[in-house]
């Protein structure tokens, strides 16, 4: 359980600058959109835990990180870029840092993984997942059907063909991978660190309209007029294009 303490610092960026953030095992909480700089004495996620940290925090020093298996801090995308200092701590195999662009949808675009500069001074890692992917494509529109043709009469007229369904949109691009700066010491294990950076897969092409029915005579006893033909089914759209891949600089000091 969080203490009221904790509760309070959290709507109090002067207060989080000095308290302990504590993440439960398999539980997750979000950091107030309250300042763009944020400083805190201790960061501890438990194992399967998640922090979010909102779009408008730019800045964010910890003096000692403590990251359980599968613990995972995941920042929201932004247009600015983000800063992780960490002055000491330990990270358990499984952890992540997700700066994971979002995918597009039928009214915006895809988004880029976020830029991030990542500092890590004096921590001990088993394994650390960097997540800069950028975000799919958002698919197609679907193509609308085609209309059904007119029947005919029972002994007269002539049915109409039925309309030709539409061709499905194009799937959009994806959005590129993001922008990770990472300083480590000397002596640091880059081996336990893995940077994805891959930029997002394309949207999926829409599906093609169905076809129109042809006309037919209906109600009618001992004649009728020929059934005409159906329409035919719409083409696909394309698939989107992949982004581009991110960039990873890599600082020794």
């Amino acid at each position: 359980m969080r203490s009221p303490l904790l509760l309070a610092a959290l709507c109090s960026p002067l207060a989080l600058a000095q308290n302990l953030i504590e993440v439960q095992p398999h539980a997750m909480l979000r950091l107030p959109a309250t300042t763009h700089v944020l400083q805190v004495e201790r960061l501890h996620i438990a194992d399967h835990g998640t922090l979010l940290i909102p779009s408008g925090l730019t800045d964010m020093h910890v003096a000692e990180l403590r990251l359980g298996r599968n613990a995972r801090i995941a920042i929201a995308p932004g247009e600015q870029p983000f800063r992780l200092d960490v002055e000491s701590g330990e990270v358990a195999a499984g952890a992540q840092i997700s700066v994971r662009g979002a995918p597009g949808s039928f009214l915006q675009p895809a988004l880029p993984g976020r830029t991030l500069s990542l500092r890590l001074v004096a921590v001990a890692t088993e394994a650390l997942l960097v997540d800069a992917r950028g975000g799919m494509g958002a698919p197609g529109y679907s193509g609308l059907d085609g209309a059904d043709g007119k029947p005919g009469g029972c002994t007269w007229g002539q049915a109409s063909r039925g309309y030709d369904g539409l061709r499905g949109g194009d799937g959009q691009a994806g959005a590129r991978g993001g922008q990770v700066r990472l300083e480590v010491p000397l002596g640091f294990p880059l081996e336990r660190l893995q940077v994805r950076l891959d930029g997002g897969a394309g949207g999926s092409a829409g599906n093609g309209g169905n076809p129109g029915a042809g006309g037919a005579s209906k109600g009618c006893w001992l004649y009728s007029t020929s059934h005409a033909r159906d329409g035919r089914s719409g083409q696909s759209g394309q698939s989107g294009s992949a982004g581009a891949a991110g960039n990873l600089d890599v600082v020794r000091f």
